[in-house]
């Protein structure tokens, strides 16, 4: 199991486990992907570009560490994509949804 990491770790491993490790995506986030009607090259441009901003959560359980991504995908529609990593070289995508609230001008 990875022990918990910060917040730029978490980042610099995810853009590895991109690069040359794994990444796999589960039923669950699929379904959320379709559900949101989010593609999955949508959801690799946040992979790839986006920040973590808050601290990892316990999943109860799993005992893995839950984190969150979060950017605009192409579209300009903000998204958050929470995963974590089973090893040092493979992120699971646990779930993905759009976030109304973030990343919007106050006016």
């Amino acid at each position: 199991m990875v022990q918990c990491l910060n917040l730029q770790e978490s980042t610099d491993l995810l853009r590895f486990c991109i690069e040359q490790g794994e990444v796999v995506w589960g039923k669950h986030f699929k379904e959320e992907l379709a559900k949101e009607n989010i593609s999955l090259a949508d959801a690799w441009w946040v992979l790839r570009r986006g920040r973590i901003f808050d601290a990892p959560e316990p999943d109860i359980k799993t005992g893995e560490w839950k984190y969150r991504i979060e950017g605009h995908e192409p579209g300009g529609k903000w998204m958050a994509i929470v995963f974590s990593f089973k090893t040092v070289e493979r992120a699971f995508l646990i779930t993905v949804f759009s976030v109304e609230a973030r990343g919007k001008v106050k006016t």
